[in-house]
């Protein structure tokens, strides 16, 4: 596929796993013909645009977390994923990284939070 990366460089370094997986989510949907490369592109720049110009972080991280909101905006965009369920799993997460332990893996159980909340469904 035309301008998406067919391997990860070796000295392309993550600071932290979630950066690595928002990375290797974009490629695969590329590559998957979601969306162009191009169209990732021009879908970061923008959101590092909107960060600049309002101020926010343009370090490591938060280069990361461009990258995280550019990839939410483009599969919301193309339909990829519905904004209430990109809302409803961003809830989980969080949830479950409130309720992990410090140096243990996250679990995420979809389950877990909506008990809480008395709410069953999926």
């Amino acid at each position: 596929m035309s301008g998406v990366p067919e391997t990860i460089e070796p000295e392309i370094v993550f600071a932290e796993p979630w950066q690595a997986q928002a990375f290797a989510i974009t490629v695969t949907l590329a590559k998957r013909g979601c969306f162009t490369w191009s169209e990732w592109t021009a879908t970061l720049a923008a959101e590092i645009a909107r960060a600049r110009d309002g101020g926010g972080p343009l370090d490591g991280e938060g280069y990361y977390r461009h990258w995280l909101a550019a990839l939410e905006t483009l599969v919301a965009a193309k339909g990829l994923v519905g904004a209430a369920d990109l809302a409803r799993r961003k809830d989980e997460w969080e949830h479950a990284v409130a309720h992990t332990e410090f140096g243990k893996p996250i679990e995420l159980h979809r389950h877990d939070h909506h008990d809480q909340h008395g709410d069953e469904s999926p």
